[in-house]
């Protein structure tokens, strides 16, 4: 090393002893480019306005208009924790029952009666069975699988299925159509499958085929039977649809099907698998979380129309 080096280290040690060597001195280091004026104007633009030819900022169309490189656009928006590349979507009920609704709902998964079996319904309909034009590539090292982004169709099948919420296993059954014949055809596959001495209790949305006359008669004719209805806007509620969720995922969005038949058979193969190692989604938020949510997010919304 230089002369000039140990000689200032020397110095240090002469002057403050062992901690003047064990820990070199600040530096002020180099200057910044970007002002903190030009970056709180950054922010503010993110926030407050929008580029001329387009809905969101990009990184370059922000470096554009701010004069300044891609990089620290990116290195802004990292420190303020902005995407606005990424947008959430939800719907808040205007249900006029919600609450009583929301409470029941929650009430049956964090608090499920005794003696009792709750089971999450509802129909995955319109399946279709699709096939490519053409057959993809399969995965390799250093490739993804591929597949072609058009398709031909081959018909379409509903899916009707139960979530049993205690142990996470799956009454299901394909159907052509989803009227109310074809659910009072699977309320009585679920009276067939379940035990005989335990109540039942149905949560399922307020589409108009579970609300039918000849269900209401059905169920006076089941008094086992309880239906509990989902608020309108609030198809989050119901834990099937996650399953429903992994099934398109994990089987149907990336499968080729040559027919109704073939869709059918992939599906009750999926189900049967699912239910030989059946697990439980677990329900954690309370009705109070939920509300307290929601509440906030019509303020917003009144808010948001009163300007």
């Amino acid at each position: 090393m230089s002369r000039f080096k140990v000689s200032r280290w020397r110095e240090r040690y002469a002057t403050l002893g062992l901690p003047g060597i064990e820990k070199d001195a600040p530096r002020p280091g180099r200057k910044p480019k970007v002002s903190a004026d030009q970056r709180r104007q950054i922010v503010r633009m993110t926030l407050e306005e929008k580029p001329a030819n387009a809905t969101h900022w990009s990184r370059d169309t922000m470096a554009e208009a701010a004069r300044v490189s891609a990089s620290t656009i990116g290195r802004i928006w990292r420190e303020h924790g902005l995407k606005p590349h990424r947008i959430k979507t939800f719907k808040l009920s205007n249900d006029k029952r919600f609450v009583e609704k929301l409470e029941d709902i929650v009430g049956l998964y964090l608090n499920p009666p005794e003696h009792a079996i709750v089971l999450s319904c509802d129909e995955k309909s319109q399946i279709q069975a699709l096939d490519r034009t053409q057959p993809g590539l399969p995965l390799k090292k250093g490739r993804g699988a591929t597949m072609t982004h058009d398709y031909k169709r081959n018909g379409t099948t509903s899916l009707f299925a139960a979530l049993n919420i205690a142990d996470g296993n799956v009454i299901g059954d394909c159907m052509k159509k989803h009227r109310h014949q074809e659910w009072i055809g699977f309320l009585n596959l679920i009276r067939k499958t379940v035990p005989a001495d335990k109540e039942v209790h149905i949560i399922c949305d307020n589409y108009a085929t579970h609300k039918h006359a000849r269900v209401k008669a059905w169920q006076q004719r089941n008094p086992r039977f309880h239906f509990h209805f989902t608020p309108t806007s609030a198809s989050w509620l119901n834990m099937v649809e996650r399953f429903f969720r992994d099934l398109s995922e994990q089987r149907i969005k990336r499968g080729v099907f040559h027919s109704v038949a073939e869709l059918e058979a992939a599906i009750a193969d999926y189900l049967k698998l699912h239910n030989e190692k059946p697990k439980p989604f677990i329900w954690t938020a309370k009705a109070s979380d939920i509300l307290e949510k929601v509440t906030r997010g019509r303020k917003s919304l009144d808010k948001l129309q009163s300007v």
